[in-house]
């Protein structure tokens, strides 16, 4: 009969076989800040673009250079015409959870949940951040200040009148590194849209009344609905793949190191996402 190791021993085996998965990756996956510019070129990110960026650092494992190297790469390529926008939502689970905890959100404080990336975007000179208490987005370009404007007035977190909403308005793109689609976080805007064809609503039936303080120190409030935790924990993006790819031009990918990079204009999207709609399809487990 086998002895079972002593949890220590697992531990150090398991921080073992890290170690040496990570040094053969940088081995066999080692990429450059001029190898992902020009992965970037090649996926068609270009000057004057309005995109939102969904990222996982895990996915940069290999990458020789800088987290805040990610970021300029993708700022030089917009210029000044474009604009970079990232999701910085203050919480890891439920929206509700979140609000039910009572810690107000101090929109120059309070740190990005989403990853080492957008908090470090969040932070950068010139970023606006838009005020919601739950689905707050930094911005920095030409259209940030109009892409966060009003944010907390919204009825929903991601819907009309948000700079998730907005983006599709203007004709964005979703930028996904390393993350799939499952992170795309412009689909939350679309639900408001679907929500009419829906037999359950994506969202709350109650309202919720929330306080939070702006980058000035203003306290204001939020009426709005949150997300349905049912609906939430059954969200499968990923159901809209195939449909995405058989959409003439719709899906262009890059793989760099051993990481996936996507890029897809929110309008494609939306017009997916909807046909499906008209035939009872919807990004939801069964």
């Amino acid at each position: 009969m086998a002895i079972p190791l002593p949890p220590w021993l697992k531990q150090q085996i398991k921080g073992r076989y890290k170690q040496w998965r990570l040094a053969y990756l940088r081995h066999r996956y080692a990429f450059g800040v001029e190898e992902f510019k020009a992965a970037l070129v090649q996926l068609g990110l270009k000057e004057g673009d309005t995109v939102m960026v969904s990222s996982s650092m895990d996915c940069f494992a290999t990458f020789t250079g800088r987290p805040s190297d990610i970021i300029e790469q993708m700022q030089l390529l917009l210029g000044p015409s474009g604009t970079m926008l990232m999701s910085t939502l203050p919480f890891v689970g439920s929206a509700i959870d979140w609000v039910n905890s009572d810690i107000m959100f101090d929109n120059r404080l309070t740190p990005s949940k989403m990853g080492l990336i957008t908090e470090l975007f969040r932070r950068y000179p010139g970023v606006v951040r838009s005020q919601h208490p739950t689905h707050a987005v930094a911005a920095k370009g030409a259209r940030a200040e109009e892409l966060c404007a009003g944010h907390h007035l919204t009825t929903t977190p991601c819907g009309e009148g948000s700079p998730y909403k907005k983006v599709i308005d203007v004709g964005g793109s979703s930028l996904l590194l390393g993350t799939g689609v499952e992170t795309m976080i412009v689909y939350h805007a679309m639900e408001e849209i679907l929500e009419p064809m829906m037999a359950i609503s994506p969202f709350t039936s109650q309202s919720y009344t929330i306080e939070s303080k702006t980058a000035t120190g203003e306290i204001v409030q939020t009426n709005t609905r949150l997300f349905n935790p049912y609906l939430s924990k059954r969200r499968t993006v990923s159901k809209m793949i195939p449909h995405l790819k058989a959409k003439p031009g719709c899906w262009r990918q890059v793989n760099i190191g051993n990481m996936e990079m996507i890029l897809l204009k929110t309008q494609d999207v939306l017009q997916v996402a909807q046909e499906m709609a008209k035939n009872g399809e919807f990004c939801y487990k069964e």
